[in-house]
């Protein structure tokens, strides 16, 4: 088959593709994405071949033995991972610059070298010097990490073919390149077709694999998202490199639950494990401040109490202002009409702030009460009893709909000495009546009734 070239276009964001350039992404609408890139057609490289060693089986021949998991001893994480690493599996860890992607994955190796296996640490972007004194930093001296300052991909499967490491980190998948194409390191066909190679070589070797991804500036991993579907598990960064926290959250794992999170604390010597995440984001809350509501939310299968924190100001601009870090922006706007229409409230001429105290970032509704208790605090200049928390969902009729795991949120507060708990009253009959000997519930139906039992 004759092989031909042509030039076709791909965006550096979402990884479309187009015959012709143009301004903007119609697939993500990002400006100025659009990159030229030489594809082949007519090449035999992915002819159908038949073999002998995969055929179909019958749904009762699969064998139903439990994946093996190779534990890390490191809890937060075996706990992210769903008990621990799966051999061979392919893992894609992203987040900003700097938030300790390299860092967690030096400790995550070296715990996994002191075990007897041989981990290869595939450096690109930084020297083997200077990986080097990351490590002495970080207290790691082991014989089986080996460091390998490399980024064609030719050479790298060599020297996996030489040292048959047991675990594989590439730092990062970017800066990686195959010289048979000729697009630039970073690009969507290089990413994708090195991403690819790693993924032949895990499953086929039965290496586990981690690859450290690039963010673009929206937040997202860089690359085409082909490269999140390749792999097993995505685990993200969060959080702000001001503050000392860092959490990482789970989007995909097809080895255990998704939406898992864990909490680290970046310290001289790493990344230290938070075992009470809890404890850590309420330490500096201080009591009695208006406009500040404590709320017990679900992060996979953990309970964490966060402290929500409002402030409404008069404007003195024509548009008012609606700032929120760690919750979703138009969460918020829904939050405020409902105040403005329910309770009559003038918020059309009050600046808006709302933040999560720590940088973590809340996506579920369960958060609306406590958010709305907030704000509400702030704008009458009342304080909330700082021994409450509160909990709901907040519907566009002002009622407060049920959450679900209400007695896990229960639990934990009580566990961090709260002794109020301000709940949906559809949640009340599935509690059971030892938890309420332990603690004061009261449940609310709608907006008026909580605004109306916390503040007035």
């Amino acid at each position: 088959m004759v092989t031909k070239q042509k030039n076709v276009w791909y965006c550096s964001e979402c990884g479309h593709k187009q015959v012709k350039w143009a301004g903007q992404c119609p697939q993500c609408s990002q400006w100025n994405t659009l990159h030229e890139e030489v594809e082949f057609v007519g090449s035999p490289r992915f002819q159908a071949q038949a073999t002998t060693q995969n055929r179909p089986l019958r749904l009762k021949e699969v064998s139903l033995a439990e994946t093996p998991r190779i534990l890390t001893h490191m809890s937060e994480c075996d706990r992210l991972l769903g008990g621990g690493i799966v051999p061979g599996s392919l893992s894609l860890v992203g987040g900003d610059p700097g938030i300790g992607k390299s860092t967690l994955m030096l400790q995550l190796s070296n715990a996994l070298a002191k075990q007897g296996l041989i981990v290869l640490y595939v450096c690109g972007e930084e020297s083997v010097e200077q990986t080097s004194l990351r490590a002495q930093r970080l207290g790691i001296d082991t014989d089986n990490l080996l460091l390998l300052n490399e980024t064609n991909f030719g050479a790298i499967k060599l020297h996996i073919e030489q040292a048959n490491p047991d675990i594989i980190v590439v730092d990062s998948i970017q800066i990686v390149y195959k010289s048979e194409i000729s697009s630039a390191p970073g690009s969507v066909s290089q990413v994708r077709e090195t991403a690819t190679e790693f993924m032949h070589i895990a499953k086929g070797r039965g290496i586990t694999t981690f690859l450290i991804g690039h963010v673009t500036k929206s937040g997202e991993i860089a690359g085409p998202r082909v490269l999140e579907h390749l792999v097993d598990t995505v685990l993200y960064f969060e959080g702000d490199k001001q503050h000392n926290y860092r959490m990482i959250r789970v989007v995909k794992n097809r080895f255990g639950p998704t939406d898992e999170i864990a909490v680290f604390q970046m310290q001289t010597h790493g990344l230290a494990e938070v075992t009470n995440p809890s404890q850590i984001f309420l330490e500096e809350r201080i009591k009695g401040v208006i406009g500040s509501v404590v709320i017990p939310t679900l992060e996979g299968s953990r309970t964490i109490l966060v402290e929500a924190q409002a402030l409404v100001t008069d404007t003195v601009f024509p548009t008012p202002s609606r700032r929120c870090t760690g919750l979703d922006q138009n969460r918020l706007a829904l939050l405020l009409a409902v105040l403005e229409k329910r309770m009559g409230y003038q918020l059309h001429r009050c600046d808006v702030f709302v933040s999560i105290a720590g940088g973590l970032r809340i996506l579920e509704p369960g958060i609306d009460l406590g958010v709305l208790i907030a704000v509400t605090s702030s704008l009458c200049n009342r304080t909330i009893d700082p021994e409450t928390t509160i909990v709901g969902e907040v519907g566009l009729g002002g009622e407060i709909r049920s959450v679900p795991r209400i007695e896990s949120r229960i639990k934990e507060a009580i566990h961090m000495g709260f002794r109020r708990c301000l709940i949906p009253k559809r949640n009340l009959k599935s509690l059971p009546s030892d938890i309420q000997a332990k603690i004061s519930i009261t449940g609310v139906d709608n907006v008026e009734d909580a605004v109306n039992v916390l503040i007035h």
